[in-house]
């Protein structure tokens, strides 16, 4: 390896620790060397592709031959974004993916948290691409013309277009999410909707599967869409083999609940931040718009419009809202039973708040539950 180049397994480590990460500029991914097959040929380097035992790399799609998965690495690429699809579909020996890397501006490409990496393909690469993947990056600005262009062009060609969190304000930029359903990370789904209002932006899954166009909420949702592409591609049991060599979750669906934070709005003067705090307090109540009206010392029509004018929802959501918010905490941070949670949240019965939970969330309580004390698990066997 070259002196100050990223192996493989380095780059991944970067990507997975990518906060707080600091490295000497000009340092490069190294590019795969070329190597002998049975036949006596070689393969000659391409920027960022494994080798592959028996897939020769080309610039060009040739059909039949390996579904070419092309990475789109822009100025401020977040790593882990840009991390994911490499793990998932370049580091597969023997996998039925080719993968390469290209920039706008070949040469090394800053990243978010961490040393560039050089990248010396171009948008030309994106000719002959099957699934194009714009990874997420840290300026929401709109790229380049050049970069909307080729990847209109890529999308009219027939190429299957990918985002990864904010990669998706790419994609609207260039006008393929217009009329379309799209997530992001849920801290930029209203600025998404903002920018782009031809964008029905769904703030809450983990991923969108729109056919050709598929988007995925932030980071680690990420891996989960691109599983659910080789799953598309290849069916369940080649994503469930795919998932085991990455120590992945074999399936999360895609419309799975991200897990959102939701923050009691900020009180103003005047505004209904006490009748807010009161309503958490009393959770456990049969909570009726007419009795928050009451309670606010205010008609049944202005408290809906001072509700929808402070926190973009009528009172019933903010109230199914704030039951669920609560009964994910419960969940998350205690053993009571379902019932006892259904109770504390006013939720009704076991049964009802199951379905109501499953319908708003995407997973039975149980199932959620669950995947908080897998992930509190595998921090305890880490430290």
């Amino acid at each position: 390896m070259a002196t100050g180049s990223l192996s493989w397994e380095r780059m991944w480590a970067i990507a997975a620790a990518a906060d707080g990460v600091s490295g000497s500029a000009g340092m490069s991914v190294d590019v795969v060397m070329p190597r002998p097959y049975a036949d006596g040929h070689r393969v000659r380097s391409v920027a960022l592709v494994p080798a592959v035992d028996g897939i020769v790399p080309m610039s060009d799609r040739v059909s039949p031959g390996p579904h070419h998965v092309v990475v789109l690495a822009l100025e401020g690429v977040l790593p882990l974004d840009l991390g994911i699809p490499l793990q998932v579909f370049g580091a597969w020996q023997g996998g039925p993916y080719r993968l390469t890397v290209c920039t706008d501006r070949p040469g090394p490409v800053p990243v978010h948290g961490g040393p560039p990496v050089c990248v010396d393909r171009g948008l030309e690469v994106l000719d002959g691409a099957d699934t194009v993947i714009v990874p997420g990056r840290v300026d929401l600005s709109p790229p380049t013309a050049e970069v909307c262009t080729a990847l209109a062009e890529a999308a009219a060609r027939g190429a299957r277009v990918v985002s990864i969190c904010t990669g998706a304000f790419v994609l609207a930029a260039a006008g393929l999410l217009d009329g379309r359903r799209a997530a992001t990370h849920w801290r930029h789904a209203a600025e998404l909707a903002a920018r782009y209002p031809r964008v029905r932006v769904e703030p809450a899954p983990l991923y969108v599967d729109e056919g050709e166009l598929l988007t995925s909420a932030g980071v680690a949702a990420g891996l989960d869409l691109c599983l659910h592409l080789v799953r598309r591609d290849h069916g369940a049991a080649v994503a469930n083999g795919r998932a085991r060599d990455l120590v992945a979750a074999p399936h999360r669906a895609g419309g799975q609940a991200q897990f959102i934070e939701r923050p009691v709005p900020v009180e103003r003067p005047g505004g209904l931040g006490e009748l807010h705090a009161w309503a958490l307090r009393n959770l456990h109540r049969d909570l009726s718009v007419d009795r928050l009206a009451r309670q606010a010392g205010t008609s049944r029509r202005t408290l809906i419009r001072r509700f929808h004018a402070e926190t973009g929802l009528p009172p019933t959501r903010w109230l199914l809202e704030a039951r669920l918010g609560h009964a994910r905490e419960l969940l998350e941070a205690t053993d009571l039973t379902v019932q006892s949670v259904a109770r504390r949240c006013g939720l009704g019965t076991a049964g009802n708040f199951r379905a109501v939970f499953r319908e708003h969330v995407g997973v039975a309580p149980s199932v959620y539950r669950e995947s908080f004390r897998a992930t509190d698990r595998g921090a305890a066997t880490q430290s």
